[in-house]
């Protein structure tokens, strides 16, 4: 009975003790998502990314993920994905360019979960680039990444 004591006291204090993310930084080329505390990590993750992940979103539909800097600026938990994030893309830089280009930026970049009723499958899904244009994690890892970002947090998304 101890044991069980123990082992739930320790469980409820890690949930509720979580340390919060002051930065959020991606690097696509290492597939990671690391979140810092006072520029120190306190977590990192395995992505994934569009099906097209080199280089900077340029419009809508072309499957990639944005580069540069963002804001995590609202929760999403009624999302097609477990839970989701968002990303304030497109910023002006990125819509300027879109309208020099003559095309929508796109919008809806997500940081999420595996879709919703697959979450079993996230062994396959982590191995290759399927979202589009979104930063997919697994679901256990979602709820920690979740749990450490408040809203206006800032991301950095490297190449």
């Amino acid at each position: 009975m101890k044991l069980v004591w123990l082992m739930l006291t320790l469980i409820s204090c890690s949930l509720f003790s979580m340390e919060k993310a002051d930065l959020v930084i991606v690097k696509k080329q290492e597939k990671t998502l690391t979140l810092y505390k006072e520029n120190h990590p306190i977590g990192t993750y395995a992505v994934v990314f569009g099906s097209k992940p080199s280089g900077h979103k340029q419009q809508e539909g072309d499957k990639r993920t944005p580069e540069g800097f963002y804001t995590l600026d609202y929760k999403k938990q009624d999302s097609a994905f477990y839970k989701a994030i968002h990303i304030s893309y497109p910023n002006k830089h990125d819509s300027e360019i879109a309208n020099k280009l003559g095309v929508s930026p796109g919008s809806a970049i997500m940081i999420h979960g595996q879709k919703n009723g697959f979450g079993w499958a996230f062994f396959i899904m982590q191995f290759f680039n399927w979202t589009n244009g979104c930063i997919a994690l697994k679901n256990s890892d979602m709820d920690l990444v979740w749990n450490s970002i408040d809203e206006g947090t800032p991301i950095e998304i490297r190449p």
